[in-house]
């Protein structure tokens, strides 16, 4: 009895990893923009806006994104009377941060941008991957999700974990730059919720900057393809 146990956990342990050996990087990305609306409805966004309120370390504060596809994204939030913007374009990037004694817009670094510019594209770094010259490697499974790394032109790697059982993208992981340290950002992705757009989205966000601090994301209000005016990517002079 016990070997027949055994022959029957170690057929479907087999039949588990042929099924995850088979599925190529390519086929796995498809199934989740298939999931988050098709690509054919994703390619026809222009601008995706969204209000959300932030949470860092006990304290709330009000945030919007504004992103026109390919061309600028826009961050602002509000803590204790003082605004924040982070902007990236398909130029360049520029912040105002009073909490880090920059009152006055200042461009950001070279390598922040780099790290930082993908956001400017509705569909993120896997959509049209190649035509981005992008380059994905999957990296088998871990912790049961889908394990995508990304890397851009500008060396710049990125990896996706995508749930095998909904295709949702639920954590990204990558490197970057924050007061001069280098540290490991993870943004964990949960309560997904379809917009009137028909794109699903993640509704809640959390951020691990390094195991320093923490940062929660909750989505408030999602509007896809509403006007933006392109001067707001503009650094102010």
């Amino acid at each position: 009895m016990n070997i027949v146990k055994h022959g029957l956990l170690f057929s479907l342990s087999l039949t588990q990893i042929i099924m995850v050996q088979g599925q190529t990087a390519e086929e796995i990305i498809n199934k989740h923009f298939d999931a988050v609306g098709g690509k054919d409805r994703i390619s026809m966004i222009k601008s995706i806006y969204t209000e959300s309120s932030v949470s860092v370390q006990g304290n709330e504060a009000p945030s919007t994104i504004t992103i026109l596809n390919g061309k600028g994204y826009r961050l602002e939030s509000e803590f204790n009377g003082q605004k924040i913007i982070q902007v990236y374009t398909d130029r360049g990037g520029w912040t105002v941060n009073p909490m880090a004694g920059a009152n006055e817009p200042k461009s950001l670094p070279e390598d922040q941008y780099k790290a930082g510019k993908d956001q400017i594209d509705v569909g993120g770094p896997l959509f049209d991957y190649s035509g981005k010259g992008n380059k994905v490697e999957l990296q088998g499974r871990e912790d049961g999700a889908f394990k995508l790394k990304v890397t851009n032109r500008d060396k710049i790697s990125t990896t996706f974990f995508i749930d095998p059982s909904t295709y949702y993208i639920t954590k990204v992981v990558m490197m970057a730059t924050m007061m001069g340290q280098d540290m490991e950002i993870t943004r964990s992705y949960s309560n997904f919720q379809k917009t009137n757009y028909g794109y699903v989205l993640p509704f809640t966000i959390d951020i691990n900057y390094g195991g320093s601090f923490n940062v929660t994301s909750t989505v408030k209000k999602v509007q896809v393809n509403k006007e933006v005016d392109a001067k707001i990517f503009d650094m102010p002079k």
